[in-house]
């Protein structure tokens, strides 16, 4: 009979680490849900430089205009016709969110404009150009 006490009492003694790994899962999936994830154009551009220019920490939906005309949304090319279905997607996941255009210094205007007014028509007002500080030196 002494060996069976001695027998449950060993097993008992065992740490159970059920109810830890709980907890960690559940805040690993709070971090997951709570996290905003910011959204990248997919290229770099040189962007002009302002006097006026603020920075901005956040900017959920990014979209580039190169200097050869590409737009770029979500890390790929799209066309001008494809802006307004990317953009309400996008704002569809983040409704809060804002837009900010990265147009290349040597961009065309009229495509800048353009592309503004497939942002609007996908139903964001809060639209964004970006702009390096002066004398930053560029991206």
């Amino acid at each position: 009979m002494s060996r069976k006490r001695h027998r449950s009492r060993e097993e008992d003694a065992g740490i159970d680490l059920t109810p830890m790994l709980d907890i960690v899962f559940i805040m690993l999936i709070f971090f997951i849900v709570t996290t905003s994830f910011v959204k990248e154009s997919g290229v770099d551009v040189t962007r002009p430089q302002a006097e006026t220019s603020e920075r901005q920490e956040r900017g959920n939906i990014l979209v580039a205009i190169r200097e050869n005309g590409d737009i770029w949304i979500d890390r790929r090319q799209v066309d001008l016709r494809a802006v307004r279905a990317n953009i309400e997607r996008m704002h569809a996941e983040n409704p809060e969110g804002a837009v900010v255009i990265q147009a290349d210094t040597d961009s065309r205007t009229g495509l800048l404009v353009r592309v503004m007014d497939q942002v609007r028509l996908a139903g964001v007002s809060n639209i964004s150009i970006a702009a390096d500080e002066a004398g930053s030196g560029g991206s």
